[in-house]
Protein backbone atom coordinates (compact mmCIF):
# COMPACT_ATOMS: atom_id res chain seq x y z
CA UNK A 1 0.00 0.00 0.00
CA UNK A 2 1.28 3.52 -0.60
CA UNK A 3 3.29 5.04 2.05
CA UNK A 4 2.69 8.86 3.18
CA UNK A 5 5.12 11.08 1.47
CA UNK A 6 6.73 14.68 2.34
CA UNK A 7 4.48 16.42 -0.43
CA UNK A 8 1.05 15.23 0.37
CA UNK A 9 1.42 17.00 3.56
CA UNK A 10 -0.30 20.46 3.44
CA UNK A 11 1.07 23.27 5.62
CA UNK A 12 -1.27 24.47 8.62
CA UNK A 13 -3.55 27.33 7.41
CA UNK A 14 -3.85 25.40 4.02
CA UNK A 15 -5.31 22.29 5.11
CA UNK A 16 -7.63 24.73 7.70
CA UNK A 17 -8.95 25.69 4.79
CA UNK A 18 -9.99 21.82 3.62
CA UNK A 19 -9.91 20.21 6.96
CA UNK A 20 -13.76 19.65 7.24
CA UNK A 21 -14.91 18.40 3.80
CA UNK A 22 -11.52 16.08 4.04
CA UNK A 23 -12.74 15.00 7.50
CA UNK A 24 -16.16 14.02 6.16
CA UNK A 25 -14.58 12.21 3.25
CA UNK A 26 -12.17 10.49 5.81
CA UNK A 27 -14.87 9.69 8.26
CA UNK A 28 -16.87 7.40 5.27
CA UNK A 29 -13.60 5.71 4.86
CA UNK A 30 -13.41 4.77 8.09
CA UNK A 31 -17.00 3.51 8.69
CA UNK A 32 -15.97 1.10 6.38
CA UNK A 33 -13.02 -0.16 8.18
CA UNK A 34 -13.97 -0.15 11.26
CA UNK A 35 -15.69 -3.46 13.38
CA UNK A 36 -16.88 -3.85 16.53
CA UNK A 37 -16.30 -7.43 17.83
CA UNK A 38 -17.71 -6.88 20.99
CA UNK A 39 -18.22 -3.84 23.48
CA UNK A 40 -14.73 -3.58 24.21
CA UNK A 41 -13.09 -4.53 20.90
CA UNK A 42 -12.78 -2.09 17.78
CA UNK A 43 -10.63 -2.61 15.23
CA UNK A 44 -9.84 0.00 12.62
CA UNK A 45 -7.82 -0.50 9.65
CA UNK A 46 -5.70 1.78 8.47
CA UNK A 47 -4.58 3.23 4.81
CA UNK A 48 -3.16 5.72 2.98
CA UNK A 49 -5.68 8.23 3.47
CA UNK A 50 -6.78 7.38 7.46
CA UNK A 51 -2.89 7.72 8.02
CA UNK A 52 -3.15 10.72 5.89
CA UNK A 53 -5.85 12.59 7.59
CA UNK A 54 -4.24 10.99 11.46
CA UNK A 55 -0.91 12.38 10.60
CA UNK A 56 -2.31 16.25 9.73
CA UNK A 57 -4.88 16.31 12.24
CA UNK A 58 -1.47 15.62 14.68
CA UNK A 59 0.51 17.99 13.02
CA UNK A 60 -2.75 20.52 13.70
CA UNK A 61 -2.92 19.42 17.20
CA UNK A 62 0.19 20.01 18.16
CA UNK A 63 0.58 23.31 15.98
CA UNK A 64 3.99 21.07 14.21
CA UNK A 65 5.31 23.26 11.51
CA UNK A 66 8.99 21.99 11.60
CA UNK A 67 10.48 20.03 8.71
CA UNK A 68 12.24 17.55 11.59
CA UNK A 69 8.44 17.31 13.49
CA UNK A 70 6.64 16.75 10.18
CA UNK A 71 9.05 13.73 8.73
CA UNK A 72 8.60 11.98 12.31
CA UNK A 73 5.29 12.04 12.06
CA UNK A 74 5.04 10.73 8.51
CA UNK A 75 7.61 8.14 9.74
CA UNK A 76 6.36 6.94 12.80
CA UNK A 77 2.27 7.11 11.09
CA UNK A 78 3.59 4.81 8.06
CA UNK A 79 4.73 1.75 10.16
CA UNK A 80 0.30 1.57 10.32
CA UNK A 81 0.06 1.17 6.77
CA UNK A 82 -0.20 -2.36 5.66
CA UNK A 83 2.38 -3.72 2.85
CA UNK A 84 1.36 -5.59 -0.35
CA UNK A 85 -1.05 -8.60 1.01
CA UNK A 86 -0.89 -6.70 4.34
CA UNK A 87 -3.44 -4.79 6.70
CA UNK A 88 -2.61 -2.51 9.06
CA UNK A 89 -4.69 -2.19 12.13
CA UNK A 90 -5.39 0.29 15.35
CA UNK A 91 -7.13 -2.37 18.01
CA UNK A 92 -9.15 0.13 20.55
CA UNK A 93 -9.88 -1.25 23.99
CA UNK A 94 -12.61 0.41 24.74
CA UNK A 95 -13.31 0.60 28.85
CA UNK A 96 -14.79 3.65 30.18
CA UNK A 97 -14.56 3.32 34.20
CA UNK A 98 -10.51 3.92 34.90
CA UNK A 99 -10.79 1.33 37.67
CA UNK A 100 -12.46 -1.28 35.37
CA UNK A 101 -9.79 -0.31 32.67
CA UNK A 102 -7.30 -1.28 34.86
CA UNK A 103 -8.35 -4.70 36.34
CA UNK A 104 -9.41 -5.76 32.72
CA UNK A 105 -5.89 -4.49 31.12
CA UNK A 106 -4.08 -6.78 33.58
CA UNK A 107 -6.86 -9.86 33.08
CA UNK A 108 -6.15 -9.51 29.31
CA UNK A 109 -2.03 -9.66 29.40
CA UNK A 110 -1.88 -11.98 26.24
CA UNK A 111 -5.19 -10.66 24.49
CA UNK A 112 -3.08 -9.89 21.30
CA UNK A 113 -2.11 -13.43 20.68
CA UNK A 114 -6.24 -14.61 20.58
CA UNK A 115 -7.00 -11.82 17.88
CA UNK A 116 -7.30 -13.27 14.69
CA UNK A 117 -9.09 -12.67 10.41
CA UNK A 118 -10.60 -16.06 9.28
CA UNK A 119 -9.72 -16.33 5.09
CA UNK A 120 -12.05 -17.10 2.53
CA UNK A 121 -9.86 -20.27 2.95
CA UNK A 122 -10.83 -21.03 6.41
CA UNK A 123 -7.35 -20.13 7.77
CA UNK A 124 -6.64 -18.19 10.95
CA UNK A 125 -3.98 -15.04 10.48
CA UNK A 126 -2.97 -13.69 13.63
CA UNK A 127 -1.11 -10.60 14.01
CA UNK A 128 2.02 -9.43 14.74
CA UNK A 129 2.34 -6.45 17.05
CA UNK A 130 4.76 -4.22 18.96
CA UNK A 131 5.47 -6.03 22.17
CA UNK A 132 6.64 -2.45 23.98
CA UNK A 133 2.77 -2.08 24.22
CA UNK A 134 2.41 -5.17 26.41
CA UNK A 135 3.85 -4.28 29.55
CA UNK A 136 4.77 -7.05 32.46
CA UNK A 137 1.61 -7.10 34.06
CA UNK A 138 -1.15 -5.25 31.70
CA UNK A 139 -0.93 -4.37 28.18
CA UNK A 140 -1.93 -0.91 26.38
CA UNK A 141 -5.53 0.03 25.47
CA UNK A 142 -4.73 0.96 22.32
CA UNK A 143 -2.20 -1.73 19.75
CA UNK A 144 -0.89 -1.40 16.58
CA UNK A 145 -1.30 -4.71 14.62
CA UNK A 146 -0.43 -6.06 10.83
CA UNK A 147 -2.24 -8.84 9.88
CA UNK A 148 0.19 -10.99 6.89
CA UNK A 149 -3.02 -12.33 4.59
CA UNK A 150 -1.14 -12.56 1.25
CA UNK A 151 -3.64 -13.48 -1.44
CA UNK A 152 -6.45 -14.49 1.33
CA UNK A 153 -9.48 -12.41 1.61
CA UNK A 154 -10.40 -12.09 5.30
CA UNK A 155 -14.78 -12.59 5.82
CA UNK A 156 -14.27 -12.80 9.40
CA UNK A 157 -12.52 -11.38 12.58
CA UNK A 158 -12.50 -12.74 15.87
CA UNK A 159 -11.27 -13.10 19.44
CA UNK A 160 -10.65 -16.65 21.32
CA UNK A 161 -9.98 -15.06 24.53
CA UNK A 162 -11.99 -16.57 27.66
CA UNK A 163 -13.44 -13.11 28.29
CA UNK A 164 -13.79 -11.76 25.20
CA UNK A 165 -14.51 -14.53 22.82
CA UNK A 166 -16.72 -13.21 19.91
CA UNK A 167 -16.30 -13.72 15.78
CA UNK A 168 -17.99 -11.25 13.52
CA UNK A 169 -18.68 -11.53 9.68
CA UNK A 170 -17.31 -8.95 7.63
CA UNK A 171 -20.09 -6.97 5.97
CA UNK A 172 -19.60 -7.00 2.16
CA UNK A 173 -18.32 -2.98 2.40
CA UNK A 174 -15.97 -3.84 4.73
CA UNK A 175 -14.18 -6.93 2.86
CA UNK A 176 -14.31 -5.19 -0.23
CA UNK A 177 -12.31 -1.71 1.34
CA UNK A 178 -9.90 -4.52 3.27
CA UNK A 179 -9.40 -5.74 -0.37
CA UNK A 180 -8.42 -2.97 -1.57
CA UNK A 181 -6.28 -2.22 1.01
CA UNK A 182 -4.34 -5.59 0.56
CA UNK A 183 -3.50 -5.16 -3.05
CA UNK A 184 -2.28 -1.49 -2.60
Amino acid sequence: MKKIIRTEIRPLAEYAKIREAFRTQIMKVKDERRIQIQPHLTFLFENHDTILYQIQEMLRTEQQTGEKEILHEIETYNELIGEKGELGCTLMIEIEQADERSVKLARWLDLLSHIYLLTDRGSKVFPQFDSRQVGESRISSVHYLKFKLGDQIPVRIGCTHLDLKAEVALTQIQTAALCKDLIG
